[in-house]
């Protein structure tokens, strides 16, 4: 440190951070022997705050605005320094500006395929990634466990440990939710922000730091998984099987009956598309006479001679109490009117019942 840096050094000082990086999350003002003097001001820019560290303790920290510094305006400082009777001059101490600024566009994603238990694919592998802002909500955290006494400390310095926090809140979201793989592009906003919870929930109180956002840009499967997926959906727009074959067949006849000297290849498909047909055409067939029901057995009606007139025809069951052995009967395919004791189909009506069973010996 030379001469004038030195005189510099006891003019009235301005402590400020005025070549703001985007990347830098901490820096630390440079002093002479870290003394600030009498009518220092202090300007904190908008997306900045300031803290003053006294012999590695933390004291004041002061939002965006201009400050002449006293013992109003540092009372923790003052404390600490033991100022009884008001602000002395010069005095040591650190002071750290903090960016406030949200950084944005900050890249992550898995390094590694991640296992996935799926319902309808099994255990399978998926890669993912995105972007994520960041933000300082808690500068005091953020000294103490992270940037220290570094002279200047960037989000770099965070970068990996934030990736490996989402991509394990990432995958353990998934896990829990049993969101399908099928699914996971609708799903998108709602597994980022419940990704995005889970970060800050293990960041915000230890680190100091918040994601304002987190976005899923695209979750990637195995090739045999994508194959299957895009499957799926083709078989979910096709619908009915068979009605789109005989689709497809019955577009395909006009051109092999337009080429009839196509050779053996449009000669096997002619013969595999009447084969086909064939089977659909007897399946059909099959199905009408298995869903068919035999008519009903015909019943026989007699018709009976009362008074010199014909009643009925009767069924069998219902004559029971209107003819006797005697009385004249006719049905369809008999030669004559016939005694009904004499008709086979209804002599068991004039059949003698047994007799009552002998009482039981004594």
């Amino acid at each position: 440190m030379g001469f004038f840096d030195k005189l510099k050094g006891e003019l009235i000082d301005v402590i400020e951070w005025d070549d703001q990086k985007p990347e830098v999350l901490v820096w630390k003002f440079p002093r002479y022997n870290n003394e600030i003097k009498n009518n220092a001001q202090l300007i904190v820019r908008p997306g900045q705050q300031a803290i003053f560290v006294h012999e590695g303790q933390i004291a004041d920290v002061l939002d965006p605005g201009r400050y002449e510094l006293d013992t109003n305006n540092i009372p923790i400082l003052s404390t600490l320094q033991g100022w009884k009777h008001g602000f002395q001059s010069p005095f040591k101490c650190d002071v750290f500006f903090i960016g406030t600024r949200q950084a944005t566009d900050l890249k992550w994603g898995t390094p590694n395929p991640l296992p996935l238990r799926d319902a309808d694919f099994g255990t399978i592998r998926i890669r993912a990634f995105g972007s994520y802002a960041l933000k300082v909500i808690d500068p005091k955290p953020l000294l103490q466990e992270m940037a220290g006494s570094q002279e200047q400390f960037d989000f770099s310095a965070v970068d990996t440990l934030l990736r490996s926090l989402i991509v394990q809140s990432f995958s353990e979201h998934v896990a829990e939710s049993s969101i399908a793989a099928f699914d996971l592009a609708a799903n998108y906003s709602e597994v980022s922000e419940a990704t995005r919870e889970k970060v800050c929930e293990k960041i915000d109180d230890e680190y100091g730091l918040e994601i304002t956002q987190l976005m899923i840009v695209n979750v990637s499967f195995p090739a045999e998984v994508e194959k299957a997926i895009d499957s799926r959906a083709a078989m979910g727009a096709i619908g009915n099987m068979q009605q789109y074959q005989q689709y497809q067949m019955g577009n395909a006849m006009p051109d092999i009956a337009r080429n009839p000297g196509g050779g053996t290849a449009a000669d096997g498909m002619g013969l595999g598309m009447g084969l086909a047909m064939a089977g659909q055409m007897a399946g059909a067939v099959g199905t009408a006479q298995a869903g068919a029901t035999p008519p009903p057995l015909p019943s026989v009606g007699f018709h009976v001679a009362v008074g010199g007139s014909t009643q009925g025809p009767f069924p069998v069951s219902g004559l029971g109490g209107k003819i006797t052995p005697e009385t004249l009967v006719w049905s369809q395919g008999m030669a004559a009117w016939t005694p009904a004791v004499q008709v086979p189909q209804l002599a068991g009506l004039f059949a003698t019942p047994p007799p009552p069973p002998p009482p039981p010996l004594a």
